[in-house]
């Protein structure tokens, strides 16, 4: 009974935040609601036995990301009028969408409980628990069943890093650039002269 009252609870909070995260005017207010979303989806995860995705969720997405989101929007010099402007204007466009993935969504969920959905009988669905901690079935499900599909995500991140930086990067004016090859071209004697100065007559420069 505690456990279904937490859920409802849990899951009404975090529902309530994510309704405000995109209703709320102030960008500084929608990323607090979503820090608060981040909070009671680790407390669903703690209900289902999930610990190790709980505490990712805290310490990476609230304690990282969110955290980050925060300080870009502070330091960030956003006209609240374009914004209001922009959610006015592509309003009906995202409710389309939110729709279509909420129909999505429904229809996996029919097929997963109505049977359509059969998986392989080789690959465990709910680990036992009881012989195998929750990091350890969740690693060994991840490097073994969906290696490749873990090994294309982290792909997909390394394209996305190296556009970010390729896109957000403009060159400096009045700056020169270190030449690499001529430096490795260059011989010790390019490098060094040998003088024989006479007595008091110093160095030329």
């Amino acid at each position: 009974m505690i456990a279904v009252a937490a859920f409802y609870l849990f899951a009404s909070i975090m529902i309530g935040s994510a309704a405000a995260v995109i209703l709320s005017r102030n960008p500084v207010h929608s990323v607090l609601w979503l820090i608060l979303a981040f909070f009671n989806a680790a407390g669903l995860m703690l209900l289902v036995g999930a610990e190790f995705i709980a505490m990712l969720l805290v310490i990476v997405y609230v304690g990282a990301v969110a955290v980050l989101f925060l300080f870009v929007v502070m330091m960030l010099n956003i006209d609240l009028a374009e914004v209001r402007s922009g959610f006015a204007r592509y309003g009906i466009f995202g409710a389309a969408i939110a729709a279509v993935l909420a129909i999505e969504i429904g229809v996996a969920d029919e097929s997963w409980h109505s049977g359509a959905l059969q998986l392989d009988s080789r690959v465990a669905v709910t680990p036992d628990v009881a012989t195998m901690p929750n990091i350890q079935a969740l690693g060994a499900e991840l490097y073994t069943h969906y290696l490749l599909i873990f090994e294309g995500a982290g792909l997909v991140l390394l394209v996305a890093m190296i556009g970010a930086i390729v896109l957000t990067h403009r060159p400096a004016k009045g700056v020169r650039a270190q030449n690499v090859g001529s430096q490795v071209r260059r011989r010790p004697q390019d490098a060094t002269r040998n003088m024989n100065p006479e007595v008091g007559a110093g160095m030329e420069l």
